[in-house]
């Protein structure tokens, strides 16, 4: 690889992931999201306060069930096998649906993405699937070409994905091939030694073949220090490897789709419920045991980690691929969660693009109308969902929003084109803001007033300490749609296989929310949705000072954490307690 175009690669790589984020160098406390900000000096949930001063002699008035919608969940991990959901009227391992709801052994939850052939483990994202549909139609198409006002809107959106897709697929390919050279020089210094595993002294001892290697050994001793260890280094790299690998295999290919395959349903019907297979693990259930962990592991076993809720119950719900999820699984996961005594629902995942919206919106209703909260991830690309899309919602596909949506049309971004080679000779584009592409449209605050679910919270991610680099900084944000923000920063938590690690991201600090309004539920049962979540919102610990991210307009910014979640503050279990006991 040409040197110039990796360093240039890498420094990219470093902007996007260390840029206002607070040091992973640290050693901090295993539970230091439950910890309090005043006590411990981290800005946790205060959670232990919580249960060492308002409920050390209270019993709780009910067990709450939390479905987990996810990847999998582990079901026999050691911390959560204690704490799992059963459905006490299906004998398990019969073949039989015993309790006549459809599911055949669904003893834990449920695995949508499955059949009697296996699990789908990897999916296209929506991005992709759409293009498959609209691409035929419209990949001839010019702006001369007479359409009516149907096809002039899906020739918008056509294009707009055209130009998404093609940024993603370069942003991924460029990355890949930084991974690639990292990952060579890596395994070149273990084969060397004889390890299976090297050292950073391995890597300082080797003699580099040219430049290139010379720069990765440099990018790899800066990682180091950044992750905190070589080991988490080493991890992370390999990890992403594999990430990046399924992206351009999988997620980004349109030739890729296997669902038929492996899952057999009538995709094409929306309502379709029973099809799926009771392997609520799946093929990777890293991050669903993760998020499991956060709401409810075991507090009582002096082993592992102390999760948010004590006397809770976790339903395992297996709706999401490596790619993007699909509606119609959502709904069906939606629905099986709230038909089998869920009170809450977590859901760490999300989309910019949606296929059947209608169908979701009418799982959510069907939630609200049963008395379920819905917990929701703001998502992790650090961008500003009151203007960007970001699916699932709490706003429904009404009339209303219909309207609207016609009367404040976006301008369109312009057609995706291949790199240009700069003077340098890298072959690359310059980063560019978005406000050097589109004119930004001043937000307009009414469409927030478009109908909408009140059983639904939406959670940012915001780290241990409390400075200017509070939020996440690779958290989504957003003054009117992101309600709340909790922890999702080297969060330590359950994962296969019996084992705990640290992980980031608002897919972390949703359980965090979760897990607290199962505990408010345990001790106010009578609570209904709609107050859990007024009462989880104005019982936040308010940020008093400003914080800083990078924009929509990629500005350096410094705001009042008003400005970038409804409430303002981060959550409280201390807070949410004393404030639950006023209702009646």
């Amino acid at each position: 690889m040409n040197l110039k175009k990796l360093m240039f690669l890498a420094f990219l790589i470093c902007l996007q992931t260390l840029s206002f984020a607070q040091s992973k160098n640290v050693q901090l406390p295993t539970n230091w999201f439950n910890l309090d900000l005043v006590e411990n000096g981290f800005f946790g949930i205060s959670t232990e306060k919580a249960y060492r001063e308002l409920l050390k002699d209270r019993k709780p008035k009910q067990n709450t069930i939390v479905a987990v919608i996810d990847g999998g969940v582990d079901i026999n991990h050691e911390d959560l096998k204690d704490v799992l959901w059963t459905n006490k009227k299906e004998i398990p391992g019969n073949g039989i649906d015993d309790d006549g709801n459809g599911y055949i052994d669904d003893v834990h939850g449920w695995n949508f993405i499955g059949s009697k052939k296996g699990n789908l483990q990897f999916d296209n994202l929506e991005l992709v699937r759409l293009l498959r549909i609209y691409t035929p139609k419209y990949q001839s198409t010019t702006n001369l070409t007479p359409l009516d006002s149907t096809q002039k809107e899906e020739f918008r959106l056509y294009k707009k994905m055209v130009g998404d897709f093609g940024k993603k697929y370069e942003d991924a390919s460029n990355t890949f091939s930084v991974l690639i050279a990292i990952n060579k020089v890596l395994d070149s210094v273990a084969k060397i030694n004889n390890k299976k595993v090297p050292t950073l002294a391995d890597i300082d001892n080797y003699k580099a073949d040219d430049e290139t290697e010379e720069q990765v050994k440099t990018i790899i001793r800066k990682g180091a220090r950044e992750d905190g260890s070589f080991e988490k280094f080493y991890k992370n790299i390999k990890e992403g490897y594999e990430q990046y690998d399924a992206m351009l295999k999988y997620n980004l290919n349109p030739k890729y789709d296997m669902r038929a395959e492996l899952v057999g349903d009538d995709y094409s019907n929306s309502n379709q419920r029973n099809y799926g297979n009771n392997d609520v693990k799946g093929p990777d259930a890293m991050h669903g045991t993760h998020v499991s962990g956060i709401i409810g592991a075991n507090r009582s076993n002096s082993i592992g980690i102390l999760g948010v809720a004590n006397h809770v119950s976790i339903m395992a719900i297996r709706v999401v691929p490596t790619g993007d999820e699909r509606d119609k699984d959502v709904a069906n996961g939606i629905r099986y969660a709230v038909d089998n005594g869920a009170k809450v629902i977590n859901m760490s995942f999300g989309k910019a693009y949606k296929w059947d919206k209608k169908v979701v919106d009418e799982a959510v209703k069907y939630a609200e109308s049963k008395g379920v909260l819905l917990v929701h991830a703001a998502g992790n690309d650090n961008q500003n969902n009151d203007i960007e899309e970001n699916y699932p919602n709490k706003y429904f596909d009404s009339p209303e929003a219909e309207a609207y949506k016609l009367a404040h049309k976006k301008p369109a971004k312009p057609d995706f084109t291949p790199p240009k080679p700069m003077q340098n000779g890298m072959g690359m584009r310059p980063t560019v803001g978005r406000s050097s592409i589109v004119k930004p449209i001043p937000l307009d605050s009414t469409k927030f007033n478009l109908p909408h679910a009140n059983n639904w919270i939406e959670v940012g991610a915001s780290a241990y300490k409390d400075d200017d680099n509070l939020k996440a900084d690779f958290s989504n944000y957003g003054k009117y749609n992101v309600d709340v923000f909790a922890p999702g920063f080297l969060i330590n938590s359950t994962v296969p296989d019996n084992k705990y690690e640290d992980l980031d991201g608002t897919s972390m600090a949703s359980p965090v929310v979760a897990g607290l309004a199962a505990l408010i539920l345990s001790y106010y049962p009578e609570l209904k949705p709609n107050q859990v979540r007024e009462i989880i919102m104005k019982s936040v610990s308010k940020v008093a000072h400003k914080v800083k991210y990078k924009n929509e307009r990629d500005e350096t910014v410094r705001v009042p954490f008003s400005e970038i979640c409804v409430s303002g503050g981060i959550v409280n279990t201390y807070n949410a307690l004393k404030l639950a006991e006023t209702y009646k």
